[in-house]
C-alpha cells in the first residue's frame, strides 16, 4: 500500500518517495501545449495549488523521469528544459507591516536571483529585481523563462480585516507584478495561483492577457479529488478505514461523501479537499480538518463583527458576474469573502445565475460552531459548558434538560446580537417572521456546532418542520412558535398541532415530537410539549 502524501507538496518528492500521486497531467498538458501562455487559477487554501506549481516546475525543468507512467508521458510533449523562476508569496512576512512585506519580498527575489548567479546588489525595489531576473536569465540561457507564482495574493489577503493596509500592500505587489507584462516577450509560460479572484482592476490591471481557469469547466477537476479519483487511487486506504469502522466500503463512502464532498468551482464538478481527505484516510476519524487548518479566530472575528449567521448564506442566488468577479477580498460583501475563501461554494447553475452554499457537512458544522461559540462567549459562557449537557440530554432522551440547554443558550445571547442579526436577516431576504428565523438559526447553528446531525426546515409531503435532529438514531422533530401576548401555552399547542396535522413524523417510526413556544419579551422558551 502506497504512502499517503499527507503534508507533501513538492511533486518531485512525492514521485521519488513512492507516495500516492493523483495524476492531473492530462489537464496540465492541455495548458502547457496551448498557444496561450499566461494562466491563473484561484482555489481555497489547502487545495493542491502548491503541488500544481511544483509539478509545472518539474515539467519545464525537463525532469522527464518523474513523469514516467503519467498521462503526459503518453503525449508529444517535447521535454525541453527552460529556466524556471518559482516564487511562493506565502513566504512574504506580514507580521511587521508594510516595511516587513517589502523587505521579505525583496529578500526572496534576491535569493532567486542568486540561484541564477545574477548580481542585483544595486537594485532596491521588488519590481526592478524581478525585471532583472526575467531579462538577464532569458539572455543568459538564450531562451524565454517560465515564471510560476504561488499564492500571489497571500500578503494582502492576510489583511482582509484592514482594507487600507491591504490596498497599500496590493500597491507593492502591483509594482512587482507589472514586470510580467513589461517582459512578456521574455516569457515562455506564466502560471499564477491564489485564493482571491483575478480582477482586472487589481494587481493585474496591466496583465490583460492572463487567462483565468478558475471557472473553466475543462479544468474544474484540476485541483482536488473527484469521487472516481478517491476510489481509484486510495482504494486500499478506504478498505483499512472501513475495517476500522466495521462497515462495508460502500457504506463508508456514503458517509465520506456526505461529510467531505461538495466543493464546486464551475457549477458542475464536485470535489473533495485533498487536505481533509488525506488526514481522514490517515486517522480514520471524521473531523473538521480543513477548517481547523486555517485561522479560525480570524474567520470567527469576521463573522462576529458583521453579526452574521450561518443560515443567511444557505441557498443564496448570485449572478454569473459576481461569481467571476466578486471584488477585492477585503472590500467585497460577506458572501464574496466567504466564497473566495472557500467557506461557500457553487452548488449548481440556474440559467445565468448560480446557487451558493456551504461545500459540505465539515464546513457547515465548523462554521456553525464558530458562530455558536461567538454567541455563547458574548454572553460570558464557554462552548464546552453548553455542549456537554446537551450531549447528556440527548443520550438520555431527557427533553426537560434539552429545553433547559436551549434556554441557557438563548439567555446568553446579548440583546444587541438579536437586533443586529435580525437586521442582517431582513437584508438577506428572510422569508418568514424574522424573530422565528433568528431563534431557529441560533439553535440550528448550536446543534450543528456540537456535531449533532441537524437539518433546518426539513421537507415532508405536507410542509416542513423547523428542526430535525438525529442522535443515536433517535429523531427529534422540533417546531418553534413565537409568543407575543403571554400566550405561550396556546402557541406550544399550535406547534404540536402543526407537527401532527402535517405528519412531520411520518418518515420516522420512533420520532420524538417537541413543540416549543418562545416568549418574545423574555427571549426564552416559555412553554413546551413533548409527544
Amino acid at each position: 500500500m502506497k504512502q499517503l502524501p499527507t503534508g507533501l507538496q513538492v511533486f518531485e518528492y512525492i514521485r521519488t518517495s513512492g507516495a500516492v500521486y493523483v495524476d492531473k497531467t492530462d489537464m496540465i498538458y492541455k495548458i502547457v501545449s496551448e498557444p496561450r501562455k499566461q494562466f491563473f487559477i484561484s482555489r481555497p487554501r489547502r487545495f493542491g495549488k502548491t503541488l500544481m506549481c511544483w509539478t509545472l516546475n518539474a515539467l519545464f525543468s525537463g525532469k522527464r523521469e518523474l513523469f514516467e507512467g503519467l498521462a503526459i508521458s503518453k503525449t508529444d510533449w517535447a521535454w525541453e528544459k527552460y529556466p524556471v523562476i518559482h516564487l511562493d508569496m506565502s513566504k512574504v512576512e506580514t507580521d511587521c507591516g508594510i516595511d516587513g512585506v517589502r523587505e521579505t519580498l525583496t529578500r526572496q527575489l534576491k535569493k532567486v536571483a542568486a540561484g541564477f548567479e545574477l548580481d542585483t546588489g544595486g537594485l532596491t525595489t521588488p519590481g526592478s529585481i524581478l525585471d532583472e531576473i526575467i531579462v538577464e536569465t532569458s539572455k543568459k540561457h538564450g531562451k524565454p523563462v517560465v515564471v510560476i507564482i504561488d499564492e500571489y495574493d497571500s500578503p494582502f489577503v492576510e489583511f482582509f480585516n484592514k482594507p487600507a493596509m491591504a490596498e497599500e500592500i496590493r500597491g507593492i505587489m502591483r509594482g512587482c507584478y507589472s514586470q510580467l507584462k513589461a517582459n512578456e516577450s521574455h516569457l515562455r509560460f506564466l502560471f499564477l495561483t491564489g485564493i482571491s479572484k483575478f480582477t482586472k482592476t487589481g494587481v493585474f490591471s496591466k496583465l490583460n492577457n492572463l487567462n483565468d481557469l478558475s471557472m473553466d469547466e475543462s479544468f474544474g477537476t484540476m485541483l482536488g479529488y473527484t469521487e472516481e479519483e478517491l476510489h481509484g487511487y486510495f482504494s486500499e486506504h478506504l478498505e483499512v478505514v472501513a475495517k476500522k469502522w466495521n462497515m462495508a466500503v460502500d457504506e463508508l463512502s456514503d458517509k465520506i461523501k456526505y461529510y467531505y464532498n461538495g466543493f464546486c468551482f464551475d457549477g458542475i464538478h464536485k470535489m473533495y479537499n485533498p487536505f481533509s481527505m488525506l488526514n481522514f484516510l490517515h486517522s480514520g476519524e471524521f473531523d473538521n480538518y480543513w477548517m481547523e487548518s486555517g485561522s479560525t479566530k480570524m474567520i470567527a472575528d469576521y463573522m462576529k463583527e458583521r453579526r452574521l449567521t450561518v443560515e443567511q448564506f444557505r441557498g443564496m442566488f448570485v449572478s454569473r458576474d459576481f461569481v467571476r468577479d466578486p471584488g477585492e477580498i477585503e472590500t467585497t460583501p460577506a458572501e464574496g469573502f466567504l466564497y473566495q475563501a472557500g467557506y461557500l461554494t457553487l452548488r449548481e447553475k440556474v440559467d445565468r445565475d448560480y446557487l451558493l452554499d456551504y461545500p459540505n457537512t465539515e464546513v457547515l458544522n465548523s462554521m456553525s460552531r464558530l458562530v455558536a461559540s461567538n454567541m455563547i462567549r458574548s454572553g460570558g459562557g464557554e462552548f464546552m459548558d453548553f455542549r456537554t449537557p446537551l450531549i447528556k440530554a440527548l443520550s438520555s432522551q431527557n427533553s426537560e434538560a434539552l429545553v433547559e440547554i436551549f434556554n441557557r443558550l438563548l439567555a446568553g445571547i446579548p440583546y444587541d446580537d438579536y437586533v443586529n442579526a435580525a437586521k442582517q436577516a431582513i437584508g438577506f431576504g428572510g422569508k418568514i417572521t424574522t424573530q422565528e428565523w433568528l431563534y431557529r438559526s441560533t439553535i440550528l447553528a448550536f446543534l450543528r456546532g456540537c456535531g449533532v446531525l441537524t437539518f433546518g426546515e426539513m421537507h415532508s409531503s405536507l410542509g416542513r418542520t423547523d428542526l430535525l435532529l438525529i442522535y443515536n438514531n433517535i429523531p427529534w422533530i422540533i417546531e418553534i412558535k413565537i409568543a407575543r401576548d403571554n400566550d405561550c401555552a396556546v402557541k406550544a399547542q399550535e406547534a404540536m398541532a402543526q407537527i401532527n396535522g402535517r405528519q412531520y413524523d411520518g418518515p420516522y417510526a420512533n420520532a420524538k415530537k417537541l413543540a416549543i413556544a418562545i416568549d418574545e419579551g423574555k427571549r426564552e422558551i416559555g412553554e413546551w410539549i413533548l409527544e
